[in-house]
């Protein structure tokens, strides 16, 4: 069983006298963040002034700053407010799933509830391997433990950084929440939270590494440090912070001075899965269907799937969005998902799909997310535009990264037939009607080279081909190889009798012999 099944919260009995300071151990690297364990009562660090109670397994640590509630084998931090709170709950590698579960944390807010505002990074360097800063508040989740492009952190052999969120202007706040899921010592979390209200003179609002942020005008809220003492780091981690008076105050500007867990190697920074600021506003509504109008949820496929679409930065898209994006998304990626099957494979059931002003070309997927490229789909809305999102949700649906991950000596999948399984997939199947790599596509083309791998449509065009001529599982049969890791050449010969050579030089003259008389491409 889990800690976080544990872990209940309720009043507890009369304090015990605190043991002689001359008893406790030194504090912890962070002085004024004091941790507490169950058992007995007992005080694993030193904390002024303070009152310990216990009741079983649970126990609570009174301070004259403020108090903790929390169960067996979590480490919790006490935070620098009177009334200001901290709950945590840990669940280890075996009790993890992707909903994020936990006993007495709220459940991170799925498709946008709450405070929506993007991150701003003041300090560290991000790791090129993790998401983007806008996966922090996306309101989707990892699917699996290890999966750096679903999680922000900071670069590898770095001692974390700063981030900062600018609420657009003063807003009352009733809980700060934060997760992460990792196997390994990227698990738990360790940060300060400041706040504050407005700028005023002489106040920095975004205070570097070696700045005090106290001392420049910033109000310390908390001290979060969730490494456990007594029990595996992996797993899923939230933090829940919070007032018992339901609001920690107004402000616009919350800053995350996050450290990594550990330095006795280079992979200490936390894999940060979501962190949700909820305003007072939304705190009375639910949770997943408190969302701004540029975010649409769609549920596919009776519930089974959920795709989110983000158009914020982008409001002159968002109409088309849920006119003609939606629907397609609603319909197509189940289907795509029954067109790619494996053995003991479970597609992704959340998406986002975000359309960003800066992205430069057409579209990029990394795990279960879309990034959408806003001015070539501007210019493309009458043509390729709701295709080539298509294109992109069969990448989200291969997942072939998995097996490498799982498995070093998986062997690769050929990038030459990872897109082109994706563009068969939207030309011959989603709009064969365009004719965007058929015979129609190719005649007035003179210098496209007739080569399996030689290009996305092209190599959709010689699937289509095999599929038609040789085994109608042909993509199927090579998808699940693929996704399991399992991929080889001879693959081709065992399904068709002919190798991968051998059907492209075939292929090749049967293109050319249907092709115009002088039309027919270069070699």
């Amino acid at each position: 069983m889990s800690s976080s099944a544990r872990l209940k919260v309720r009043r507890l009995g009369t304090p015990e006298p605190v043991r002689p300071k001359s008893d406790l151990p030194s504090p912890s690297r962070f002085p004024s963040a004091r941790s507490c364990l169950p058992g007995g009562g007992r005080v694993e660090r030193a904390f002024p002034r303070s009152v310990v109670s216990s009741a079983g397994q649970l126990l609570k640590c009174t301070l004259g700053l403020g108090s903790i509630v929390f169960g067996t084998l979590l480490f919790c931090a006490i935070v620098a407010r009177s009334e200001v709170k901290i709950i945590i709950d840990h669940n280890d590698n075996g009790q993890t799933t992707p909903s994020f579960a936990f006993k007495n944390v709220p459940a991170p807010a799925r498709g946008g509830a709450g405070v929506r505002t993007a991150f701003e990074l003041i300090d560290g360097e991000p790791d090129p391997n993790g998401g983007g800063l806008e996966v922090l508040n996306d309101g989707l989740l990892p699917q699996e433990a290890d999966s750096p492009s679903e999680n922000f952190f900071f670069r590898t052999g770095t001692d974390g950084g700063r981030l900062l969120l600018d609420l657009g202007q003063r807003t009352e706040l009733t809980e700060v929440n934060t997760y992460s899921w990792h196997p390994g010592a990227r698990g738990p979390q360790i940060y300060v939270l400041y706040a504050l209200d407005q700028l005023a003179a002489g106040l920095s609002e975004r205070p570097k590494k070696g700045t005090d942020p106290a001392a420049v005008g910033w109000k310390l809220l908390a001290k979060v440090d969730t490494r456990p003492k007594q029990s595996e780091v992996g797993g899923q981690y939230g933090v829940h912070i919070f007032d018992t008076k339901r609001s920690l105050g107004s402000f616009r500007y919350l800053l995350f001075d996050v450290s990594q867990t550990e330095s006795s190697d280079a992979f200490g920074n936390t894999f940060y899965s979501e962190i949700d600021v909820v305003g007072s506003v939304d705190s009375q509504t639910d949770r997943t269907n408190s969302r701004p109008a540029c975010r649409e949820v769609i549920d596919s496929d009776a519930g089974a799937y959920r795709i989110t679409i983000d158009s914020c930065e982008t409001p002159d898209l968002t109409g088309w969005c849920k006119t003609e994006l939606s629907p397609v998304m609603r319909d197509w990626y189940p289907r795509i998902v029954k067109l790619l099957p494996s053995e003991g494979f479970d597609a992704p059931k959340d998406v986002f799909v975000r359309f960003s002003a800066s992205l430069r070309g057409v579209a990029e997927t990394s795990g279960t997310r879309v990034r959408c490229a806003a001015e070539w789909f501007r210019a493309n809305l009458k043509g390729e535009a709701t295709g080539s999102v298509v294109h992109e949700l069969v990448h989200v649906v291969q997942q072939y990264g998995n097996a490498r991950r799982n498995n070093p000596d998986a062997s690769p999948s050929p990038g030459w037939l990872v897109e082109g399984i994706a563009d068969y997939v939207r030309w011959f199947l989603y709009e064969p009607q365009s004719h965007g790599a058929d015979l129609v596509w190719m005649r007035p083309r003179k210098n496209l080279r007739l080569r399996h791998d030689a290009g996305y449509r092209v190599t959709a065009n010689f699937l289509n081909w095999v599929t038609e001529k040789y085994d109608q599982a042909i993509v199927q049969g090579l998808n699940a190889a693929m996704r399991q890791g399992k991929y080889r050449e001879d693959l081709w010969k065992e399904r068709t009798g002919r190798t991968l050579l051998e059907l492209s030089a075939e292929w090749k003259r049967d293109v050319e012999n249907q092709l115009i008389p002088g039309d027919a491409p270069k070699n």
